[in-house]
């Protein structure tokens, strides 16, 4: 099997617990958009017990309040697709007016060039630390 969230990280690692752990994914259109993934290779959120199904819902929660703290964003989109990549993973993805698709999604065609959006110094570190509750 040939799954990139099986075989590494899937992006910066931020944060990490048994269950899951926060990335954040080197796109330049959408800086600040992380994943939260889950470790084991299962497909939907039907497939994971209720106690877990509720700590994924928590971080991916914990994990929006913090990208709205840090920059501040227009919108946040929270999305869980996974059909190119069948392994459970929410996106949470800061979004702002100027960006190239808003309003439509970002995996939509583009509707403008966007502005690139340069992360706070120390972003990751400022991340961790918005997350340091989760355990």
């Amino acid at each position: 099997m040939n799954c990139v969230f099986c075989e590494g990280n899937g992006g910066e690692l931020i944060w990490q617990d048994a269950h899951c752990r926060v990335v954040r994914a080197n796109e330049a259109d959408y800086p600040g958009l992380c994943r939260v993934v889950w470790h084991d290779h299962i497909m939907e959120m039907t497939d994971l017990r209720a106690a877990e199904r509720e700590r994924c819902m928590i971080v991916v929660f914990e994990l929006e309040r913090a990208l709205r703290a840090l920059l501040n964003p227009d919108k946040i989109n929270v999305a869980s697709l996974g059909n190119a990549v069948p392994h459970l993973h929410w996106h949470v993805i800061p979004r702002f007016r100027d960006d190239r698709h808003y309003p439509s999604a970002i995996w939509a065609a583009p509707l403008r060039d966007g502005t690139i959006r340069a992360l706070p110094e120390q972003f990751d570190e400022l991340l961790r630390g918005q997350l340091k509750n989760l355990g």
